[in-house]
């Protein structure tokens, strides 16, 4: 009897120990994922899963802009996590189509967040293309569903007023410092 109660309080301690362990990470940036929140969240939920933070909706005011009506995240002591774009403006039901990583604390596994740099990006990830904007490298990482710009400041002169000559992987240094983390999810 005494072998059987052991081995009942032995396998419940070890179920409640691996839920535990299970316990999902709030900075964590993986594939449809970054910490709390999941690709099929919904605007009207984000008040309840930062419950400890602050959610601050800013309406577009200007309808010629082409943005959406943003939503930030900030923590308690003030500092911004993130910046969460709706699929469909003033739908309390759409989920998010575009988040801004702010907050470094958001890594993906390899540790690639918003103060990584290119050779971070290169080293743990295929880049699926690189775009050349007016002021910004963008490149494209299609396996976590991401994009990241590289002030132009960062590429040789060749680079500074054109848009039409491609950015290899080459062109881009090394310590080159990401200016902006985006994860996009495409609507469901």
């Amino acid at each position: 009897m005494i072998k059987i109660i052991s081995r009942v309080l032995f396998v419940s301690l070890f179920i409640v120990s691996c839920q535990k362990e299970k316990q999902q990470n709030p900075f964590e940036i993986t594939k449809n994922r970054i910490g709390l929140l999941t690709n099929e969240i919904k605007i009207k939920q984000l008040d309840s899963i930062f419950a400890k933070d602050s959610v601050v909706r800013i309406a577009a005011n200007d309808k010629y802009l082409n943005n959406k009506n943003e939503i930030e995240v900030f923590e308690k002591g003030g500092a911004k996590l993130l910046i969460l774009e709706p699929n469909n403006e003033g739908d309390s039901t759409s989920t998010i189509e575009n988040i801004q990583i702010i907050d470094p604390r958001y890594k993906t596994a390899s540790g690639l967040s918003s103060n990584s740099t290119f050779k971070d990006i290169k080293d743990h990830y295929e880049i699926s293309k690189i775009n050349n904007t007016l002021s910004t490298a963008v490149i494209f990482i299609d396996s976590i569903q991401a994009y990241f710009t590289i002030d132009k400041k960062e590429l040789s002169k060749d680079f500074e007023f054109t848009t039409d000559k491609k950015i290899k992987v080459e062109d881009i240094p090394d310590s080159a410092k990401i200016k902006n983390f985006w994860i996009h999810w495409n609507s469901n």
